[in-house]
């Protein structure tokens, strides 16, 4: 989100600098210790909810919520715990597993405070995270997304 950068822990010191000096200042980075380290699986969010992997530490639940400036809400989407892989979302709307319920959609929906539907990326891919990254102004498909998509 825009107010923060959430990183693992095997980010070196290097690496971690060169974001620094990357961002502008009032964008915090922040290395986080934590067993589930693919964050970008585990953890979606915009600039007012995240979602989490049911199993997050309450220790990196709070360091989500302090430095992105978030609420969280421990989450599956469609029954998978992997919430930044199955679904994408901004501030403006979000797109989630294909075989998530209207219920859930309409749960998420108002758990987000934005629109979701249902879809896939890619022909067909269900991993929505890894085949989209979307902010509040555009969002990028993988090569094989079909117009339908």
């Amino acid at each position: 989100n825009d107010k923060g950068l959430l990183v693992p822990s095997n980010t070196t010191d290097q690496e971690l600098l060169h974001l620094r000096n990357s961002l502008p200042d009032r964008v915090v980075v922040q290395r986080v210790e934590e067993r589930l380290s693919a964050l970008g699986n585990v953890l979606a969010c915009n600039d007012h909810v995240a979602l989490a992997h049911v199993d997050l530490d309450r220790e990196t639940e709070d360091i989500v919520s302090d430095v992105l400036g978030v609420e969280v809400f421990r989450q599956t989407v469609a029954g998978n715990a992997l919430v930044g892989s199955y679904c994408t979302f901004t501030n403006k709307g979000g797109l989630v597993h294909p075989r998530t319920t209207v219920e859930e959609q309409d749960e998420l929906s108002a758990l987000l405070q934005v629109p979701v539907v249902a879809g896939t990326v890619n022909r067909g891919s269900n991993v929505i995270g890894g085949g989209m990254v979307a902010n509040d102004w555009v969002a990028f498909c993988g090569l094989d997304t079909t117009s339908t998509e």
